[in-house]
């Protein structure tokens, strides 16, 4: 395996930061902050002029054909910069399943215009991680010229602003498909959910006997399962790269901080304790990168990733814990102070570590994929190993 960029991804890396950096600066934030404003308009035009909207959405399409790492390296860098734009719901949740799954004219309709900039897309998945005495759902009744859905979702990431909302819906016999729900539909009620310190990027989804007709079908009939699926793998890739940016950049400015802060004369940052804690901090944010990047390339190259992905996520929560913890601490005081720059790291971290599932949720999830095959999980130690089928406690022994 490969994780070195070629040059057209380091072009588009460079790119990607030099938007971010030079309007997200923390100034430009703190106004954007004390306005209540929930997304930067401004920059979500220049990444439609600059082509980033499109990266992976196919040329027929207005984009640039590319994938999901690609993608990865723009969130990435929107992380370090802590930008608020949403561009992961956008590209994740939904460009990247109608791309895969969506019929000619969805192409067509949709995804010319999120490449331009022009719209705004999202996909109500946040309750799968949710406890079922308290998740929601949508259901869907068949009619003579479509469906007929009904019912509410909550948290609905970046659905304040979105156009079209990917809805999952259940029918009458059990199986579940996905629809695209344009907001400003009659029988479609959006409200803005204010969920998080980040402000009310959030929205709850009530349909009530809203029809809707094949064209507005993802995928197959009850194909919506395969497509949550799809959708919550890349998903939680996508939130790995918005994590170690946000992460990475944390640490870097902390580690400034701790050089150029003096007390008895000297930098804090040569006192062991504090020297020992941005060491965790690095290990930390290496460990965040390794699994992402390996859980990246193994679902890229279509390779089974669902414990890498699950792996990565972890670290992506525990890891970004303690590395934001540590850049308050460290800090002192100011770090504390909702208007420092180093706060924007911490809410952004935290966020991301609840979305789609908590660490506890993630290893729920490994545990039960490593119960049910004694062959997941490891396939990063031998192909030959996996391919001859052997018991993974005889690797563990090397017998």
């Amino acid at each position: 395996m490969d994780f070195s960029l070629n040059e057209d991804q380091k072009a588009i890396k460079d790119l990607a930061n030099q938007i971010f950096s030079d309007r997200s600066t923390d100034n430009f934030l703190l106004e954007f902050s004390r306005n209540q404003e929930a997304y930067d308009n401004t920059l979500w035009d220049t990444l439609g002029q600059q082509g980033l909207l499109g990266i992976s959405i196919p040329d027929d399409f207005g984009g640039a054909g590319l994938g999901l790492i690609e993608t990865c390296l723009v969130l990435e860098e929107q992380g370090r910069c802590v930008s608020p734009v949403p561009l992961f719901s956008s590209l994740i949740l939904g460009a990247m399943p109608i791309t895969k799954y969506g019929t000619q004219n969805q192409k067509e309709k949709i995804l010319s215009c999120l490449a331009n900039g022009d719209l705004k897309l999202t996909a109500a998945i946040s309750e799968i991680a949710m406890p079922s005495a308290i998740a929601k759902g949508i259901n869907a009744r068949k009619t003579e010229f479509g469906w007929v859905l009904n019912g509410s979702l909550d948290c609905i990431q970046d659905g304040a602003v979105a156009d079209y909302i990917l809805t999952p819906a259940t029918h009458e016999d059990g199986e579940e498909s996905i629809f695209i729900i344009k907001t400003d539909t009659t029988n479609a009620d959006l409200q803005p959910q204010d969920i998080s310190l980040l402000g009310p990027w959030s929205a709850s989804l009530s349909l009530e006997d809203m029809p809707v007709n094949p064209a507005d079908l993802l995928g197959e009939v009850g194909q919506g399962k395969d497509i949550v699926d799809y959708i919550e793998k890349i998903a939680n890739v996508g939130q790995c790269a918005l994590q170690t940016g946000v992460c990475e950049e944390a640490m870097r400015r902390t580690a400034a901080y701790t050089s150029e802060r003096e007390q008895f004369g000297v930098p804090i940052g040569s006192f062991q304790a504090l020297a020992m804690r941005m060491a965790d901090s690095y290990i930390d944010v290496e460990a965040m990168r390794s699994t992402f990047w390996l859980a990246l390339w193994r679902l890229n190259e279509g390779l089974p990733a669902d414990a890498e992905i699950r792996a990565a996520k972890w670290w992506a929560c525990e890891g970004a814990h303690r590395v934001v913890h540590t850049a308050q601490h460290l800090h002192a005081g100011i770090g504390a102070d909702i208007e420092y720059p180093i706060h924007r790291f911490y809410l952004w971290a935290k966020y991301l570590s609840y979305s789609l599932g908590n660490s506890s949720y993630q290893l729920e999830k490994l545990g039960e994929l490593l119960a049910s095959d004694d062959f997941v999980g490891y396939s990063a130690i031998s192909v030959d190993d996996i391919s001859e089928k052997k018991p993974i406690q005889k690797l563990l022994v090397g017998s």
